[in-house]
């Protein structure tokens, strides 16, 4: 058995996942090895493949970088791992064929993961199921930070602006997608139309005529069967990071950042702007809006992170209208890290540095207990 050093915290990193977001989540992870606080903390990174397998991996950045010009991935598993509930402790415990190996108490789970079986609450189960303390938001504000749906009921709910939609469910389109369709022309065009558990822009399209409305959903579907069809908004999308607060302090928020595209070859924030075409979008903050705009957009932000039960962390989204209106669109209970994310970028113009981003965010998980809170 490795044993425990005094000295250090046991993070695991936990990346990659099952879902479409697999090399966004690596591409994450590397930016979180290359930024932690390797005095303080021991870092033992695990990734999870395509299949669902957990596995052992290369403590390189590199590895799981965009450098290479391709998608980094969890490759084939060598030597799988799992958690081990010991009592009071939890274990990391190794398994190499027939040879089993007790890797050590761990003390936190940092869990990379984004899109569904990992972000959506999945993950965050299994931890509070061992026990272990693990960064970010328990199972329901994942859940919900997860499912476009049922965030929007929850943001209604709280007095939040909220654009038109409609949700179709996978049986509702089996038995009549005409009558789905129908339901949609109550909206005004552009639409947006995505799938409602997934992130990273994945299986979005901007349909701008209703012979188009059929082949978006069913791109949706591809990536889940419950869809949502947003009408379009008229405004400046604006973004707002929040960082929960010391005890029982409030939780803060970062100064707003603003996301404009430049490339005529993308149509909106897709997953071609954010993370493969680095010259697609600007990345500003802090957002060009009057004082009075940011102080109202960051006591929004933060009344969203309340109004799902977040935990650790949250990047809040809204769009700005030209009548000065702010109309919420969702909350990211896991933001990327990646070099073009605004998560890390607003917090650091907000002055907290990356590798204080992550120490601040590990520290309020250790001082969380697990279970019912």
């Amino acid at each position: 058995m490795i044993q425990k050093s005094d000295a250090k915290q046991r993070i695991v990193l936990l990346f990659g996942g099952r879902s479409s977001e697999h090399s966004v989540s690596c591409v994450t992870a590397g930016g979180v090895i290359q930024a932690i606080n390797t005095e303080r903390f021991e870092i033992i990174p695990v990734g999870i493949t395509t299949q669902g397998e957990w596995t052992l991996v290369e403590e390189n950045p590199r590895e799981w970088s965009l450098s290479g010009g391709s998608l980094p991935q969890i490759k084939e598993v060598t030597t799988s791992v799992a958690l081990s509930n010991r009592g009071e402790h939890t274990h990391l415990i190794a398994r190499n064929g027939e040879q089993i190996t007790d890797l050590g108490q761990i003390d936190l789970v940092f869990p990379l993961l984004h899109g569904p079986f990992g972000e959506d609450g999945s993950i965050q189960g299994l931890l509070e199921i061992n026990g272990v303390p693990y960064v970010g938001s328990g199972i329901a504000a994942s859940a919900i930070g997860m499912d476009k749906h049922f965030m929007k009921v929850v943001f209604e709910s709280a007095g939040f602006a909220v654009g038109p939609y409609v949700v179709i469910n996978n049986k509702e389109w089996v038995r009549d997608s005409e009558a789905c369709l129908a339901r949609c022309q109550k909206l005004e065009y552009p639409l947006f139309v995505k799938p409602a558990r997934a992130g990273s822009s994945v299986g979005i399209t901007k349909v701008r005529t209703p012979e188009q409305l059929r082949t978006a959903i069913e791109t949706a579907r591809s990536e889940d069967p419950k869809v949502i069809v947003e009408q379009g908004i008229e405004g400046r999308e604006i973004e707002c990071g929040v960082l929960e607060g010391i005890g029982s302090a409030p939780a803060r928020a970062s100064l707003p950042g603003e996301i404009a595209v430049e490339s005529a070859e993308n149509d909106f924030y897709d997953f071609e702007a954010k993370y493969v075409d680095g010259a697609a979008a600007t990345l500003s903050c802090p957002a060009a809006l009057p004082e009075e705009a940011i102080s109202t957009l960051r006591d929004l932000a933060v009344k969203a992170f309340d109004a799902v039960n977040a935990e650790g962390l949250s990047r809040v989204d809204f769009f700005y209208t030209p009548q000065g209106e702010w109309i919420i669109n969702e909350i990211n209970t896991m933001p990327g890290f990646t070099a073009t994310s605004m998560y890390p970028h607003m917090w650091q113009k907000s002055g907290i540095d990356y590798p204080e981003l992550i120490q601040e965010l590990i520290s309020l998980a250790l001082a969380r207990p697990t279970g019912l809170r």
